[in-house]
């Protein structure tokens, strides 16, 4: 009897006492597999830029990047743009 109650308690501690309870232990693996799948994100945007720094090999290129992109403008251009009402910010 004495054993089981060892056991009992020993198990109680591991599970909600200890400093790596199962309750810290599932939020830690929660959170490393959000973590992963940010870097997961984040490589794919790194290899979409690199693709597209190796398509811009001109100037002409180079300034239908900027002007598409970044809304980059010539001195004397001005600049229309248009927004749909489901266009995300």
């Amino acid at each position: 009897m004495k054993y089981w109650v060892a056991t009992a308690v020993f198990v109680i501690v591991l599970l909600f006492v200890d400093t790596y309870n199962l309750l810290v232990t599932i939020r830690l693996n929660h959170e490393v597999n959000n973590l992963e799948d940010s870097i997961v994100k984040i490589e794919a945007a790194i290899n979409r830029e690199k693709d597209n720094k190796k398509s811009i090999s001109s100037i002409d290129d180079k300034e239908r990047l900027a002007r598409e992109e970044y809304m980059m403008k010539r001195p004397d251009e001005d600049i229309y743009t248009r927004r749909t009402e489901n266009a995300e910010q």
